[in-house]
């Protein structure tokens, strides 16, 4: 099956996933406060997330020193665009606080032109990073607003860093292009950072490119090395008083930069 219909869904959707991919290793659950780098409208930026036990794997989840899964939600809501709908997304920074561990090492992968030529039945199981997700995405087409709410789910990338599929059934019938997310280190009080760059892509010849408006899906896997458990993503040991620095920095087709800044609370001994 070849990639086919229109891929700005998921390269919009594709960059706030794999920042979310990241959250899910260190927020148990957080309130954020959020400043925009322009006096003028500003998207508003809202993110839920909790670290989760890895299915199959005892031992996993919101503890010091553990590795753990997503279960993440994220909001986008305003009406500077065209259409009155939020912003388009063109560059996502996430940071996760010093001490996150990410390991990329021995987890099967999925290339690019499998998944935009096969889809996702082409790549390996265990090459999943998630079971699948949703994504909200809207376009004003035609003077009309036409909304979707696209499946997302997120596979291992060759040469590290994660890669997201959507599939957007209706209205727009489409298997959508993957987008890739990369790891740098950050300075301190952080640790790991997601840099995701994103394309704005049409709908359709004329419209302006789809915004994206939610986004809910659980990121994270493990495999086993004889008895020991390897997962993808672990806790710091340690958590600093007053919780985790985490920071997310958005920034839209506007020129508008959203940064939000919380301490995710420690998790229990």
């Amino acid at each position: 099956m070849r990639t086919i219909g229109i891929p700005r869904q998921m390269r919009r959707t594709s960059a706030c996933l794999a920042m979310l991919g990241l959250a899910a290793f260190v927020l148990p659950a957080a309130s954020s406060a959020s400043t925009c780098s322009t006096p003028g409208p500003c998207p508003t930026v809202t993110l839920i997330a909790k670290a989760v036990p890895i299915k199959g794997f005892p031992g996993t989840g919101n503890k010091l020193g553990a590795g753990a899964a997503l279960e993440a939600k994220y909001t986008l809501k305003g009406s500077e665009s065209t259409g009155g709908v939020v912003s388009q997304i063109t560059h996502v920074n996430f940071f996760l606080p010093a001490g996150t561990k990410i390991n990329q090492k021995g987890f099967v992968t999925c290339s690019s032109a499998t998944l935009e030529n096969i889809g996702p039945s082409g790549c390996p199981k265990k090459s999943q990073a998630s079971p699948v997700g949703s994504a909200g995405v809207v376009d004003p087409i035609g003077g009309e607003l036409v909304k979707e709410q696209a499946t997302l789910q997120a596979f291992f990338a060759p040469g590290g860093g994660l890669q997201f599929y959507a599939n957007a059934a209706s209205p727009i019938s489409a298997q959508l292009l993957v987008a890739k997310g990369r790891f740098m280190t950050a300075t301190a009080p952080y640790g790991p950072e997601l840099n995701t760059a994103v394309q704005l892509v049409q709908s359709v010849p004329g419209a302006p490119p789809v915004s994206t408006e939610s986004i809910n899906i659980k990121v994270g896997a493990a495999y086993k090395k004889g008895k020991k458990t390897v997962s993808y993503g672990t806790l710091p040991r340690k958590c600093p008083r007053g919780g985790f620095p985490v920071k997310s920095e958005i920034t839209f087709a506007t020129g508008a930069t959203v940064t939000t800044v919380y301490k995710a609370p420690c998790p229990k001994r």
